[in-house]
């Protein structure tokens, strides 16, 4: 039985539902009107057909709730006056609903009821839902078998088939298919709509983005990230879904802050929607990347309410994943659980089954580490055999991790040769992934991906008491993404530099008047991330400058100097003492009792910095004198080293911030690898040169520091408030043989690559001297804190010193502690005095802290604080 029907009224909210799938933003209002036009001339077929559009707009605006009340009435009424056709319709696309609220089993029995129902040319819609839904619930090959089908019928409507192409570009993406999931991709291109069909356009972008990144292209993603964000707002859609994608982006280039923002926005927007289905998706992703940034318990309880929810909405494949992120966080709590291994390899074994590879092999590799700290070697062994099994074939990041897998159980079985080859083939993909990313900070921070593999050659090198093969490892997993010169590439952001450097003039005079400016520093926080992230997107044409040399070689460079290179191997410190005549391993003890011994002296130097009472400023210089003397014992007395030779150190981790020159009684040059300090010995530079000598403001002494030095050089360029701007600093920076800068410096340890000096109208960023290609000859930082570089994963730092000598500089004076500016005078004249003579930088640093009673207070902290880096 058929009700009375006007065809135009029904014509039109028929083509209303096509144009809300089109378009939601334009057609949406028009389905409305339908509805209240239909209920108004009592029209019972054009009200169904106009409840289903103004349904699918609200659920296009993350409105599920509403569209679901819609769609009910609409079955209630189909059902009534038995509209066949109309109720299998609204069926089709109340499961649709059912199924992003979480509902999966109502969506199942609304697919059912309809297959019975709707005509054959909505046959192909039905079977694209029923294939998401498989696809969701983790039974990949049944979706996959439904898409194929779907798009080999040639008559599959265009917005169908992009769907269903973008939906099996993302399986084969899942089960490690690259080239075919790019070939998916393209056809969902090739069948998209129309530019005025904005919403389908933006959905285009978006799956192109997230397949980018899933074939291992990660700052393209990016790029087509920021595309689809801007077509998906132009065209009134939520971005919760976008952000969720965006996430796993920025979480692969190991930008985990960004990524858990991301996260957390999808997350807030999916649960105030009530999309259940997305919203324990995104909650799994805030599980994991709480993991990451080292908060276990916060993963714990994030993964297991994700786990709770997928497993109430029938998902066994996505709850597998929340509950090895759970695991993985009573693991880093040291709390496994007696079951956790079973449930561990379970969750290992239904993503394997799911095809679900790069899933599967981080769920070994979770449930090998569960296995170990267990104690069940065996079964450790055999879960991680499998993890490298899977991720044979697979994009690198996850063939990475599957040979972390298998280095892991050959140092298991003590079969140090094996180790040894998975780690070093890991760690040749790594260098590759590393070398096509278009900064030193993404380069930085992908070294982190290689941090385990590196801490396992090196614990099998160690037994084999070759020194020389031990230093070399080193020098693999040390500052790699610094052997890499970008050519200057100010080109896009030229403007945003000059927009930064405005702010932060806007900002000075702010606070010259006593007022903190919230709204300037929001806007200095969004032009610095358009920076960063114009950065991230550029295309990688970096240069290798620094190759692992043999020990004859640096030797040679040495010239009787002797080099110290540290290490971390199973939580004692280690040294490689390169000599003239040989080369040994040292190992120095606990890496914890070190680490301690730097913490304390820093609280003591920061303390005297600040002045004050005399008693506190007492303990405190008991406290440093105590803190250097232990180190000396701890990292330079058991090193046995001769007389009277200069010491080139390269440090790792927290030994970065270890003040060498007060540690060690003869000259000490600081570096970020052996390799890099070569490279550094190697540069030559002009002898008509310029010197430099900068002042910058609301430093009292600052002025007449430079004033003093100015007598030591002949003819030097010096440059004081206010003419000390940023743009005429650049400029006689550019070129220069020498340059002193006695400013304010302000370390970014959440930013580094924004840590800056302060000049008369603004900051100079690292940023900004790398973008650049700014590198003096030799420059000394007498800035406070200008030679504490940002620490990251695998043995990187960013900083000013790491981004000058990786853009060229040959040599550094910089402090790792804030320096009360009236007492450094002295040091400074006497240090320039000595590289007017012809010293090295590290030599005309001893002789002058000779020149400085470290018995005073007050000159104290200047004798400790100051660092050479680099051999000129």
């Amino acid at each position: 039985m058929h009700d009375e029907s006007t065809p135009n009224l029904l014509a039109r909210a028929t083509a209303a539902y096509s144009g809300v799938v089109a378009d939601p933003r334009v057609s949406g209002p028009e389905a409305a009107r339908l509805v209240a036009e239909a209920r108004a001339g009592g029209d019972t077929a054009a009200l169904i057909a106009a409840l289903r559009a103004e349904a699918w707009f609200e659920r296009s605006r993350l409105a599920h709730g509403r569209a679901r009340a819609l769609l009910d009435e609409a079955v209630r009424t189909a059902r009534k006056q038995h509209l066949d056709s109309l109720l299998g319709q609204v069926l089709v696309t109340r499961g649709a609903v059912n199924h992003e609220l979480g509902r999966l089993v109502a969506a199942k029995r609304d697919f059912e009821q309809a297959a019975g129902l709707i005509d054959p040319e909505m046959a192909t819609e039905l079977a694209s839902q029923e294939a998401a839904l498989y696809q969701n619930r983790g039974r990949l090959s049944d979706a996959a078998v439904l898409y194929r089908r779907i798009l080999a019928d040639p008559g599959t409507p265009p917005e169908v088939r992009f769907k269903v192409a973008s939906n099996l570009g993302q399986i084969e993406a899942e089960c490690g298919h690259p080239e075919s999931a790019v070939a998916c991709f393209g056809e969902a291109t090739a069948a998209g709509p129309t530019s005025s069909a904005a919403a389908a356009v933006a959905r285009v972008a978006e799956a192109r983005a997230w397949a980018t990144v899933q074939v291992g292209r990660l700052t393209e993603g990016l790029d087509l990230f920021e595309e689809a964000g801007y077509l998906c707002t132009a065209a009134g859609l939520p971005l919760g879904e976008l952000y969720a994608e965006y996430a796993d982006a920025l979480t692969d280039l190991r930008l985990i802050p960004e990524a858990a923002e991301q996260a957390q926005r999808a997350v807030e927007m999916f649960e105030g929607q009530g999309v259940a289905l997305m919203a324990a998706e995104a909650q799994l992703r805030a599980a994991q990347l709480a993991q990451l940034r080292q908060d276990p318990r916060v993963a714990e309880a994030a993964a297991e309410a994700a786990a709770e929810a997928l497993r109430r909405q029938g998902r066994p494949s996505w709850a597998a994943r929340a509950r090895l992120v759970a695991i993985g966080g009573r693991l880093q709590m040291g709390k496994s659980l007696a079951g956790d291994l079973l449930v561990a390899r379970r969750a290992a074994a239904t993503l394997e089954r799911a095809g679900m590879i790069s899933c599967a092999v981080e769920a070994y590799l979770s449930a090998g580490r569960v296995a170990q700290a267990l104690g069940q070697t065996a079964v450790a062994v055999s879960t991680w055999t499998k993890a490298h099994e899977l991720s044979r074939g697979a994009p690198v990041l996850v063939r990475i991790k599957g040979r972390v897998a298998a280095a892991s159980a050959s140092r298991l079985q003590q079969r140090d040769d094996s180790v040894l080859k998975h780690s070093r083939a890991g760690l040749n993909d790594l260098a590759r992934h590393r070398a096509v990313l278009a900064s030193t900070e993404l380069r930085a921070l992908a070294s982190g991906h290689g941090a385990e593999l590196g801490g396992l050659g090196l614990g099998s090198l160690v037994q084999s008491r070759s020194a020389a093969r031990v230093l070399g490892w080193m020098e693999r997993t040390r500052a790699a993404a610094l052997a890499f010169v970008e050519p200057p590439a100010t080109e896009g952001i030229e403007e945003e530099l000059g927009a930064l450097r405005a702010i932060h003039a806007e900002i000075l005079v702010a606070r010259r008047t006593g007022t903190e400016p919230r709204h300037l520093l929001a806007r200095q926080a969004a032009i610095e991330n358009r920076i960063r992230r114009a950065t991230w997107k550029h295309r990688s044409s970096a240069v290798a400058t620094a190759a692992a040399l043999s020990t004859a070689t640096l030797r040679c460079l040495l010239d009787g100097q002797i080099l110290v290179e540290y290490d971390i191997v199973d939580g004692d410190v280690l040294a490689v003492v390169l000599q003239p005549r040989r080369t040994r391993v040292v190992r120095l003890g606990p890496f914890d009792r070190t680490r301690n011994e730097v913490n304390a002296l820093m609280f003591a130097l920061r303390r005297l910095a600040r002045g004050g009472f005399r008693r506190s400023a007492t303990a405190a210089r008991h406290c440093a004198d105590a803190s250097l003397s232990r180190l000396a014992e701890m990292l330079i007395k058991p090193l046995e080293l001769p007389e009277h030779r200069g010491l080139v150190v390269v440090p790792v981790r927290e030994l970065q911030r270890v003040p060498w020159s007060a540690v060690h009684v003869e000259p000490v040059t600081v570096a970020p690898s052996a390799s890099l300090w070569a490279r550094t010995r190697l540069r030559r530079c002009d002898v008509d040169a310029p010197v430099v000598l900068v002042a910058g403001p609301e430093l009292p002494g600052a002025a007449a520091e430079v004033h003093s030095l100015q007598t030591v050089h002949e003819q030097p360029t010096v440059l004081v408030p206010p003419a000390s701007r940023v743009d005429t600093v650049m400029r006689a920076l550019d070129g220069a043989g020498l340059v002193h800068l006695a400013c304010h410096g302000y370390v970014r340890p959440d930013n580094p690559t924004f840590s800056s000096l302060l000049l008369s109208d603004g900051h100079l960023t690292v940023q900004e001297l790398d973008q650049r290609g700014i590198a003096p000859y030799r420059i000394v930082l007498a800035a406070c804190e200008s030679g504490s570089d940002a620490l990251f994963e695998g043995n990187e730092t960013l900083g000013f010193v790491s981004t000058l000598i990786a853009r060229g500089t040959a040599g550094l004076v910089a402090s790792s502690v804030v320096v009360p500016d009236w007492n450094v005078v002295p040091l400074m004249r006497s240090l320039h005095a000595g590289l007017r003579r012809g010293d090295t930088l590290a030599d005309a640093l001893h002789r002058a802290r000779a020149t400085v009673d470290p018995q005073d207070a007050a000159s104290f902290v200047s004798w400790c604080a100051f660092n050479a880096f680099g051999a000129a």
